[in-house]
C-alpha cells in the first residue's frame, strides 16, 4: 500500500542540534553542540527524587501538575518577581518547556494567524508555529546593537496573534532590556497580541536582573510565561517545565497538555518542588558565577583559536564567527570540526529563517565541566 504523508510536517527536518550530538558520539568528539550539562545535579534534588520514588509517588499526578510543585512555583515567582498567581488556575506543569511552548501555541493560535519570532531563534519555534497552521514573521535581533523597534512595529499587523520572546536567548545569549520589553509590550497591547516568553535561562545571566514580561504594566493578562527546571538544576532529562498564564488561557493550555502527554513525571515534580523551596538566592548566585567562569574560558579559547565571538549576556551558548578560519559553509565546517578536530558545534544556519551563503557561524555550548572545556580548548587551539 502506498501512503502519502506530509501536510504540516512536510518541511520538517531532523533536529540539527540532536543530529550533531549523534555525529559527536560517532566520532568520539567533545559535544559542545547540545545544551546539556555533563556535571551532576544538586544532591538535594536527586535525593528528593529518590525519596519520592521510594515513597511510591509513581502514579499519575494531577494532569496540570502536582499541587506541591504548583504551590512552590507560586511562592517562587512571588518572591523573585512580585508576580501574583493562583496555583489552582494559572500554572500548568508540562513535560519540559518544549511541551509548554507547543501546548501554548496550540491553545492560542489559529490557522492563518501570524507569530513573530526574532532571528536567530531556537529551532523548535518554527515547527511549533507551523503545527498550529500559523505563518511566521521574522525580525532580526542583533547581539551588539539595540532592537530595531521601527522594523519590529512594521511586522505587527491585525493578523499577529503572538510574539515569542526568548530572554536570555538561545543561541546568542542576548538579554532584552527593560526598554525593549516595554516597547514590545506596547505593540502587543496595540495589536491585541500575546507575548509568549521562553525564560528557561532566567537564572543564567551575567549582568542585570531578569525582567519577566508579565511584570510590565498591562502585560500580566496577555503574557504566557514559560520556564522549567532543566537548565537551572542541570536535569535536562527530567522534562519538567511550566506555563504560567491567566486562568482562561491556562484552561486551554491544560486541555492541549492533557491530550499531548497527560502529565509530567510524578516523583520528579516532587523533587523540583523541594529544590524550589530549599535552594535560595545563594544557589542561584553561585550558578550564575560558575557559568560566567565557563563562559569566559570558552570565549577566550575561541578567540585564541581564530574565531570572532561576543561575550553573551545570558544563557550558556556562544555564537562564533569562523570566517577567518575557513570558507566552508557552516554545516560542512561543523562536520569538519567534529571529525578532524574532535569538537562538535551546531551550524549557525539552523537558527536563522533564511540561508545566507556568506554567513559563517557556529554555536558552542559551555554547560560543561571545566576539564571538558579545557580538553576542548586543547583541541581547538590546534586548528591549522
Amino acid at each position: 500500500m502506498t501512503a502519502t504523508f506530509g501536510g504540516r510536517t512536510r518541511g520538517f527536518t531532523e533536529s540539527v542540534i540532536r543530529g550533531m550530538s549523534a555525529l559527536a558520539r560517532e566520532h568520539g568528539a567533545i559535544n559542545l553542540a547540545q545544551g546539556f550539562p555533563d556535571f551532576p545535579a544538586p544532591d538535594l534534588l536527586k535525593e528528593a527524587a529518590a525519596r519520592a520514588i521510594a515513597d511510591d509517588v509513581n502514579q499519575y499526578a494531577i494532569t496540570w501538575g502536582s499541587r506541591r510543585l504548583r504551590d512552590a512555583l507560586a511562592r517562587k515567582y512571588a518572591e523573585w518577581y512580585g508576580m501574583a498567581m493562583n496555583p489552582e488556575t494559572d500554572i500548568t506543569v508540562t513535560c519540559g518547556s518544549t511541551e509548554a511552548m507547543v501546548a501554548t501555541l496550540m491553545a492560542i493560535v489559529e490557522p492563518g494567524d501570524e507569530v513573530i519570532v526574532f532571528d536567530p531563534f531556537y529551532e523548535n519555534y518554527g515547527p511549533d508555529a507551523i503545527l498550529c497552521g500559523a505563518s511566521l514573521r521574522h525580525v532580526p535581533l542583533p547581539m551588539g546593537a539595540p532592537l530595531d523597534l521601527e522594523r519590529l512595529a512594521a511586522v505587527f499587523s491585525p493578523k499577529t496573534r503572538a510574539i515569542i520572546l526568548n530572554t536570555p536567548a538561545n543561541p546568542t545569549g542576548r538579554v532584552l532590556t527593560r526598554e525593549e520589553l516595554g516597547a514590545i509590550a506596547a505593540l502587543c497591547q496595540r495589536f491585541d497580541a500575546w507575548a509568549v516568553t521562553d525564560e528557561i535561562y532566567e537564572h543564567i545571566r551575567y549582568a542585570g536582573p531578569h525582567v519577566p514580561m508579565a511584570t510590565l504594566p498591562g502585560m500580566a493578562e496577555r503574557t504566557v510565561t514559560i520556564s522549567g527546571a532543566s537548565k537551572t538544576f542541570a536535569v535536562t532529562g527530567w522534562r519538567i517545565g511550566w506555563a504560567i498564564a491567566p486562568a482562561v488561557v491556562s484552561g486551554a493550555i491544560r486541555k492541549v497538555h492533557d491530550f499531548l502527554t497527560v502529565g509530567a513525571p510524578a516523583p520528579l515534580m516532587e523533587a523540583v518542588a523541594v529544590a524550589l523551596d530549599q535552594l535560595g538566592s545563594e544557589f542561584y548566585g553561585r550558578l550564575a558565577c560558575e557559568y560566567c567562569g565557563r563562559r569566559n574560558l570558552l570565549h577566550d579559547t575561541l578567540v585564541a583559536s581564530g574565531f570572532r565571538a561576543t561575550l553573551p549576556d545570558g544563557a550558556y551558548y556562544i555564537l562564533a564567527d569562523y570566517s577567518a578560519l575557513s570558507e566552508l559553509p557552516d554545516d560542512r565546517f561543523a562536520r569538519w570540526l567534529t571529525t578532524e578536530v574532535g569538537v562538535t558545534p551546531v551550524p549557525g544556519s539552523s537558527f536563522f529563517s533564511t540561508p545566507d551563503p556568506a554567513r559563517r557561524l557556529v554555536r558552542f555550548a559551555f554547560c560543561k565541566r571545566e576539564d571538558t572545556l579545557l580538553q576542548a580548548a586543547e583541541r581547538l587551539r590546534k586548528i591549522p
